[in-house]
């Protein structure tokens, strides 16, 4: 997909290498969302979706990415996230960017309350906060 023009170089990187990821290892079914995110440190980390045959032991690429970046991260230094892209490939094998699912807007709010996430709201691709994704978000204390 071509990037929007209102996204920043930084994140167009984000865009090209979850397309990238996600371009080498889909499989209908199995692996169809990839995720790449950077965080504020500017160290950009990625991941894939891992479909369960029983649909609740699936993970989300979001998922995948955040872990990934905690254990990149020293055990001192907390996981704050600057920007996350999230593509699939749909429909008739397009490239698009798509919204994190609830769980794992939650996720990303919990842990990067501050996180830029792009998001297609119709025909637009856009930047949105993490909590403008959950209206009303319960804060939990760490």
């Amino acid at each position: 997909m071509t990037p929007p023009a209102t996204m920043a170089p930084p994140d167009v990187e984000l865009l090209e290498l979850a397309q990238r990821l996600l371009g080498r290892v889909w499989q209908h079914g199995r692996h169809e969302v990839a995720t790449a995110l950077r965080t504020v440190d500017g160290a950009v980390y990625s991941g894939v979706h891992v479909e369960g045959s029983c649909r609740r032991s699936s993970i989300c690429a979001e998922g995948v990415a955040l872990g990934t970046a905690r254990a990149g991260l020293d055990p001192d230094t907390p996981l704050r996230v600057e920007s996350v892209v999230s593509v699939q490939i749909k429909p008739a094998g397009q490239f698009r960017i798509i919204a994190p699912c609830g769980v794992c807007r939650e996720l990303i709010s919990d842990y990067s309350p501050d996180a830029t996430v792009w998001i297609t709201a119709g025909e637009t691709v856009t930047a949105m906060g993490a909590l403008d994704l959950l209206p009303e978000k319960s804060r939990r204390a760490w």
